[in-house]
């Protein structure tokens, strides 16, 4: 039996804390796994001028899988580093760990599951079980970004536009741009995988997310390459929908939805939404996907201000601990995992602060390991 190594990543604040109570699940699990710490997070661009050091890349590179924990992407200005501030100074851009390493890595497919458990009190209706495919590394994500507009794009900016373009002969210190960038490929793939998960797992529509009728070059393509690919699964349906018609649509009644699949901005838009309907980001897990390369993570941030008091809610970190096992292909180790999830839920005596209850967060680690 393999042995696997998983790049351990807890980052900034409540990463560090929930992590560790994955690492307790796990080990209940029996996961035959060597961990192997990786450092990122604000801490590391404050040492060093950056968040995402090359020993961590050079760590990825050798690994089975990753857990990561959260990362502090903009704390308070008095709460800022005195050497981030110098190194602000001297022209060191903070830029997201976890943004770069998807990039990095071509970790293409966010892979969101929604899932409402029985016995969860925060959840929105009963019922809910849907998945979100959110595309990971282009769309208004991609970083093409210009503030101010360099002259030369600024003038042909304005050659090109319409005439009520709001940059029609402004300077290029007037405006800034960021750039949509949908390519063929990041489409298809993101929408066969959509697809073909429906298929593995007997899910019976597809929902393509999209603004086509008012971004028509690059949701167009978007549209236009799902119902392209559609075509090749006969026995699923697919529909689509207008981003904000989504949104009214998933609060109105979130059980006609299956599967979803979105560009990166407005899949990051729904994946928070529908985390809300089954209880908040305390049970948002998130998977980072590639072909080589898969990470998982809590879709929550670091919440600097309950660093070091066990406070937050777990559970979404040991669901992401769930869809790493699922990917290494230990599919009896992730029921497991899921169905004591589930009953401790279901159960009511072990809840965090979020729930209605006192129970810290290693408390529901523990909870969790004993249903193992």
């Amino acid at each position: 039996m393999k042995k696997y190594k998983i790049a351990w990543l807890p980052g900034d604040g409540v990463g560090i804390e929930v992590l560790e109570a994955a690492k307790i699940v796990l080990d209940r699990a029996a996961l035959d796994a060597e961990y192997i710490h990786g450092d990122i997070g604000w801490e590391f661009w404050c040492k060093e001028g950056d968040a995402f050091p090359e020993r961590t890349i050079s760590l990825l590179q050798n690994v089975d899988a990753a857990m990561f924990g959260a990362i502090t992407s903009k704390p308070a200005k008095e709460a800022e580093h005195e050497l981030a501030i110098a190194l602000k100074g001297q022209g060191f851009t903070y830029r997201s760990p976890i943004v770069r390493m998807r990039q990095l890595f071509d970790l293409y497919t966010c892979l969101r599951p929604c899932k409402a458990y029985p016995g969860n009190p925060l959840n929105y209706k009963e019922k809910i079980d849907l998945v979100i495919f959110r595309e990971n590394t282009e769309d208004l994500y991609a970083g093409v970004e210009f503030s101010p507009v360099p002259p030369e794009l600024s003038s042909k900016l304005s050659e090109l536009s319409k005439p009520f373009a709001p940059f029609k002969n402004l300077n290029g210190d007037e405006y800034a741009l960021s750039c949509k960038v949908n390519t063929k490929k990041g489409c298809e793939r993101i929408i066969r995988a959509a697809f073909e998960f429906a298929k593995k797992n007997n899910r019976k529509k597809v929902t393509v997310v999209h603004k086509a009728n008012v971004v028509r070059a690059t949701d167009g393509l978007f549209l236009e390459t799902a119902k392209s690919i559609a075509k090749e699964y006969p026995g699923i349906t697919m529909d689509d929908a207008n981003i904000d018609a989504m949104t009214m649509w998933l609060l109105k009644n979130p059980m006609s939805y299956d599967v979803m699949v979105a560009p990166n901005l407005y899949g990051d838009i729904i994946s928070d939404l529908a985390a809300q309907l089954v209880g908040g980001l305390g049970f948002g897990c998130s998977g980072n996907i590639g072909d080589k390369l898969a990470v998982f993570e809590p879709s929550h941030g670091s919440a600097p201000k309950y660093a070091g008091q066990y406070k937050v809610n777990p559970i979404a970190t040991i669901l992401a601990a769930k869809m790493m096992l699922d990917w290494l292909g230990e599919t009896d180790k992730a029921a497991s995992i899921e169905h004591a999830v589930a009953e401790v839920i279901r159960e009511g005596r072990v809840r965090t602060y979020d729930m209605g209850g006192d129970a810290k967060t290693l408390d529901i680690a523990r909870a969790v390991a004993r249903k193992l």
